[in-house]
């Protein structure tokens, strides 16, 4: 992928070939500006490479409209953010039952609480962001990832703003909706003590693939 900057090409991304199976747990490393947030915003449809392809169960992404790939990213993938990108008008509950409700659930409000359950924020339901922990909304924002059941969860360095126990919270809830519900997370992260969690790590350096490997070590 390239893209202009200050009168010059940049590329971002080259030559990057990778297939992911349904249901493995993929840690995506690499320095700063290897390209590991962009690889994610590709998968995710919210960017557009400027040459290759990306599929996603067969489908080619850029083939598709802005209207389908929002029904796509609705019905197939979830997004967890570093910076955790939580609506602040909007209580925990009510940010948890966004996507289920642009799904179309008549019962949103009720499988947004069961959602806060699940990652223990049961009592913060009515609660604005701001009176939140970041930890805690970190937790909300995963609910809302897990909202309308991803095949697909994309994780953008999660722990990144967390302390490394709140931080290890955070990576339990991802790793059991993966081994659980047959999820498949692709996570990027800088540590290398998160990426020894994943089925499979691939390393980015200057916007190629520099290692790939199946982890044996991986941590239960």
């Amino acid at each position: 992928m390239r893209l202009a900057s200050g009168g010059h090409v940049v590329t971002i991304l080259d030559g990057i070939t990778l297939e992911i199976p349904s249901a493995q747990f993929v840690a995506v490393t690499g320095p700063s500006g290897s390209g590991k947030s962009t690889l994610l915003g590709l998968i995710a449809g919210l960017d557009q490479p400027t040459a290759g392809s990306i599929r996603l169960d067969g489908v080619e992404l850029s083939r598709l409209g802005e209207d389908a790939l929002a029904r796509l990213r609705l019905e197939k993938i979830g997004y967890v953010f570093q910076s955790f990108l939580l609506i602040p008008t909007l209580t925990a509950l009510e940010n948890v039952a966004v996507p289920l409700e642009l799904a179309g659930a008549s019962d949103a409000l009720t499988r947004a609480r069961d959602l806060l359950d699940e990652v223990g924020l049961a009592d913060r339901a009515h609660h604005y962001p701001a009176q939140l922990s970041g930890g805690e909304q970190q937790r909300v924002a995963l609910a809302r990832a897990f909202a309308n059941e991803p095949a697909l969860l994309l994780a953008d360095e999660p722990t990144g703003n967390l302390d490394s126990a709140t931080g290890g919270q955070i990576i339990d809830f991802l790793v059991a909706r993966n081994r659980r519900h047959r999820t498949t997370l692709v996570l990027v992260t800088h540590d290398p003590a998160l990426a020894e969690h994943a089925d499979r790590i691939v390393e980015l350096l200057d916007g190629r693939v520099a290692g790939d490997r199946l982890n044996g070590a991986r941590i239960l």
